[in-house]
């Protein structure tokens, strides 16, 4: 009898994002679980990424726990974020997460939009 291939984690965190996130956590104005994360049509190149609290979990959400925080993924977004990191990068103009995500095909020039597509799951 064949045995089922370990489900791959759908994302990673840095060092930085999940520090971000455990701060984030404690300076919410209500408790939250960690953040949600998806995707959302739109912007110039097609695709946007979605970042927001996470007050409960969802029945299909997919439940990221890595380096002590949870990241709940929209099921929907799933298969377009197979393999990301998710970062954090802060700079005198801007602070930010940020996505380093094999799935990614191009995006805007002012990058705040993506093109994407879905991760091939065979083998």
């Amino acid at each position: 009898m064949a045995t089922a291939r370990p489900r791959p984690q759908v994302m990673r965190l840095t060092d930085a994002a999940a520090g971000r996130v455990k701060e984030l956590m404690v300076r919410a104005d209500s408790e939250i679980l960690g953040l949600r994360v998806g995707i959302k049509n739109g912007g110039c190149a097609g695709q946007s990424y979605t970042v927001e609290y996470a007050h409960d979990i969802k029945p299909n959400d997919e439940v990221i726990e890595d380096k002590g925080v949870k990241i709940l993924v929209d099921p929907k977004a799933v298969l377009f974020l197979l393999g990301t990191e998710m970062d954090y990068k802060a700079d005198r103009m801007q602070a930010q997460f940020v996505f380093n995500n094999p799935n990614q095909i191009s995006a805007c020039g002012c990058g705040e939009s993506v093109e994407l597509k879905p991760a091939s799951i065979d083998g």
